[in-house]
């Protein structure tokens, strides 16, 4: 449901990728966006309307997004798409962080567009800091890169999580990711991912910015 940048986007790579899709908009307009190449179906209405849901074929779904630029109608076509319809798979997109948590907390799979956007121009205007790469919907748990001390390398990656608050999600080396286990040591070049809470992110970056407890700068 919406048929604007985010929405025509996800409907193209979707069919892309073999599936086939239902786009809704109250603007017929919008569907221009999908370009000439889109073959799935297009329906103008309301997205939380059941007749506009059942003409898009939600009976069959496997899958809804709402993402048009309404909170409130977001959050309405995704319960009725899950609790009356049954859909496995719903995300909704929230603009403000305050109802995207709530929406969470009820079991409503959310994209808090804001606090996602601010945390990641932020992180780019503090480059000595960690980058935040996901968070939850609350903005109580980040998945972040976040830079180390050189004295790190050599070291076991669980040793990370001895000295902080951190979980060490991933590793990438070489451009590629590994999942760490306990045999795993950090070398030079690589970028370490940890799930850390929004309260212990400062820690924890104070922590890796320095050497391990007893190694000399």
């Amino acid at each position: 449901m919406g048929c604007g940048r985010v929405g025509s986007t996800l409907a193209k790579d979707f069919q892309a990728l073999g599936h086939s899709v239902a786009v809704i908009d109250r603007d017929r307009e919008a569907f221009r966006r999908l370009g000439a190449d889109f073959n799935g179906l297009t329906v103008a209405g309301m997205g939380f309307d059941r007749d506009t849901l059942l003409g898009a074929g939600i009976q069959r779904a496997d899958a809804f997004a709402a993402v048009s630029n309404g909170d409130n109608s977001n959050i309405l076509a995704a319960r009725v798409a899950r609790e009356t319809y049954g859909v496995a798979s719903v995300v909704a997109r929230i603009y403000d962080p305050a109802r995207a948590e709530i929406y969470q907390r009820l079991g409503i799979p959310t994209v808090a567009t804001v606090l996602w956007t601010t945390d990641q121009i932020m992180r780019r205007l503090l480059p000595q800091g960690s980058r935040s790469e996901w968070q939850d919907a609350s903005g109580k748990v980040h998945l972040a890169e976040i830079p180390f001390h050189r004295k790190w390398y050599g070291k076991p990656v669980s040793l990370i999580e001895q000295h902080t608050d951190a979980r060490v999600a991933f590793v990438t080396r070489l451009g590629e990711g590994l999942i760490p286990d306990e045999h795993t040591v950090l070398q030079e070049g690589d970028a370490i991912h940890v799930i850390v809470k929004d309260e212990n992110l400062s820690s924890t970056e104070a922590s890796l910015a320095l050497p391990p407890s007893g190694e000399q700068r």
